[in-house]
């Protein structure tokens, strides 16, 4: 289960220094064990069938440019920091009481401070999102009722992966019930960085506690991805 609390977030770099004395020129040098690979990644992202029947898979896209809304509200989608290589999955179960998403972005880096550094600039997005905001109902593109979205993010670590969660709840006005709790996860590991964004929308629900079993979903879905990357 993800630890919430105080984790320190530190990036530790090592020199290797190897003894050349005695060393024959042809020595071929081990692997990184450190480099997590772009395959490891893909591998690890979840499938519709590793959640549940009823998810579904839109299948492959093309590398995205921009991850997620950290903040939520109308805030755009934070840009992919950096010059990762990125694999994705995005997976949905819809069904006539609501939606669960849930969107997965595995970004590698050529090295662990890259990593890290990715890291801090997401987290600097999170720390200066508003604790609440309220928007009148949109209409257009896409209509929407008017909502009060609330947002806290505390920092999250389990064993080698640490970073933060940005956690918010949506309520819709009375006329039109309705509620959301989505988690934004960015957790790092030597040169990886994942983001992922859990989503679940009720309708005819107007309460805080519409979705009681959120909290240990998201942290459910995310640990199964941590525990496939070896």
């Amino acid at each position: 289960m993800l630890q919430v609390g105080r984790v320190l977030r530190s990036v530790v770099t090592v020199l290797a220094v190897a003894a050349f004395a005695g060393c024959s020129s042809d020595d071929t040098p081990e692997p990184d064990k450190n480099v997590i690979s772009v395959d490891t990644m893909r591998a690890a992202l979840l499938k519709a069938a590793d959640i549940g029947p009823t998810w579904k898979d839109p299948g492959e896209s093309a590398a995205p440019a921009e991850l997620v809304s950290v903040c939520g509200a109308d805030t755009a989608a934070a840009a992919v920091p950096g010059k990762p290589s990125v694999v994705s999955a995005t997976l949905s179960d819809e069904g006539t009481g609501g939606v669960q998403s849930l969107t997965q972005h595995a970004l590698v880096y050529d090295d662990a401070i890259s990593s890290a550094t990715a890291l801090a600039t997401l987290r600097a997005v999170a720390d200066a999102c508003p604790p609440s905001v309220q928007k009148p109902a949109k209409t257009g593109d896409r209509d929407e009722p008017a909502y009060i979205e609330t947002a806290k993010t505390t920092t999250l670590g389990q064993g080698a992966w640490n970073g933060f969660v940005t956690l918010r709840n949506k309520q819709y006005d009375k006329a039109h019930a309705a509620t959301a709790d989505i988690a934004v996860v960015a957790l790092t590991r030597d040169n990886v960085l994942l983001v992922d964004q859990y989503a679940i929308y009720r309708l005819g629900k107007s309460a805080a506690s519409a979705n009681p079993d959120f909290s240990n979903d998201w942290q459910k879905l995310v640990g199964s991805t941590l525990s496939r990357v070896k």
